[in-house]
């Protein structure tokens, strides 16, 4: 199917991890974004996701695997990219993100070994402590990569949420049939 693999070099009890997860979710600044913050002269806020990520996270929707977005700011932004991509469980301006990923979980019928968290700093800290996948992107705070169960090669923003997404879609054998349909 393909010639490379994304779960080459992935140690084994990683692979495990991620084919076990049946809900990821993400933060946004600093995982989707490159953490920038973008004002106009107005004070409108503009930010920049990255195609690549948008389009796995897609693949994994259409792989039926909830994807879920939890971050602590609320901006126009980041709801209409999520409108754009078709993700449903969208939660902004949140407080504690671990209690909001434990109801999630509870509502899908999960337990937290079913779940994967993609963090930067220091907000995604008592999340990350909890699911049964602790990822932190390349580029996060060393504190977050201490408790991850594994850290992108890629910065936020700059194709890393698309590089957790094709790593769970392989561990579970769905890579192959996600990029299959481009195939014509």
């Amino acid at each position: 199917m393909t010639p490379w693999s994304p779960l080459d070099g992935i140690p084994e009890d990683i692979v495990a991890r991620a084919a076990r997860v049946r809900l990821a979710c993400f933060d946004v600044d600093g995982v989707m974004t490159d953490g920038g913050l973008y004002y106009s002269d107005l004070g409108h806020e503009s930010k920049r996701f990255h195609v690549m990520d948008g389009l796995g996270l897609k693949m994994l929707v259409e792989s039926s695997i909830h994807v879920a977005v939890i971050t602590a700011r609320d901006t126009p932004a980041v709801a209409k990219r999520m409108q754009d991509l078709g993700i449903r469980h969208v939660f902004a301006g949140v407080p504690d993100k671990r209690a909001c990923m434990l109801d999630l979980a509870a509502q899908l019928g999960l337990g937290i070994e079913d779940v994967a968290h993609v963090g930067d700093d220091f907000p995604d800290l008592g999340l990350l402590g909890t699911v049964g996948f602790a990822i932190a992107v390349a580029n996060a705070h060393p504190v977050i990569a201490h408790v991850a169960h594994w850290r992108t090669q890629r910065n936020g923003g700059h194709g890393a949420v698309r590089e957790v997404c094709e790593l769970l879609l392989a561990a579970q054998g769905k890579l192959g049939g996600a990029i299959q349909r481009f195939r014509g």
